[in-house]
């Protein structure tokens, strides 16, 4: 890609790689070069994972909208720039690394603990703080239905610890935010 290719800009991780070009003529010629040098290495591109996606732009096909990437989702995203909408690829959690993150809290079932939510948050907060790290770098709202949910698992906690229902479970969570609001890191983004 730097020797022939240097103007197109181009991420590879691993065995994932995405160019980016500006035409469809271009995306083409890109995906018959790149087999063509894969094959002279006898390697093939897997035919389901290789693929053209069109972010922004017309095509004469139809081409998929959106593709993953290292756990995101690239996708159209409306963008308003002074008095004109704009189409701008977007950068979004995807839908599999959100339902890994869910996973993670629930296989914990820490409404079944039975210790002090000082040591629940012990457990948690390096979860939070690896998913955070990694995915809100550049949203800090893309992981805010993880944490909504991580809050109803602690709310299922203080009903079963605390022996409270209704209401009272919000209130008596509610009370601990307030008493120690960097108890759970993800509080910082979504409060009890």
């Amino acid at each position: 890609m730097e020797k022939y290719h240097p103007e197109k800009p181009f991420e590879r991780y691993a065995d994932d790689i995405v160019v980016h070009c500006k035409t469809e003529r271009q995306a083409n010629y890109m995906k018959r070069m790149i087999r063509n040098r894969m094959l002279s290495c006898k390697l093939i591109l897997h035919p389901e994972k290789t693929k053209i996606v069109n972010l922004r732009g017309r095509a004469e096909k139809k081409y998929p909208r959106r593709y993953d990437f290292l756990g995101f989702t690239i996708k159209p995203h409306v963008i308003q720039c002074r008095d004109k909408a704009r189409l701008m690829p977007g950068i979004f959690l995807s839908q599999r690394s959100k339902q890994s993150a869910l996973k993670k809290f629930r296989e914990l079932q820490l409404h079944k603990w039975r210790k002090p939510l000082t040591e629940l948050a012990k457990v948690v907060n390096p979860i939070v703080r690896g998913l955070s790290n990694y995915y809100q770098k550049f949203w800090d709202g893309a992981l805010s239905h993880v944490w909504h949910q991580l809050n109803i698992r602690l709310l299922k906690w203080v009903k079963w610890e605390k022996g409270l229902y209704g209401k009272a479970v919000k209130r008596w969570l509610r009370v601990q935010f307030k008493l120690h609001p960097g108890l759970f890191l993800h509080w910082r983004w979504v409060h009890p």
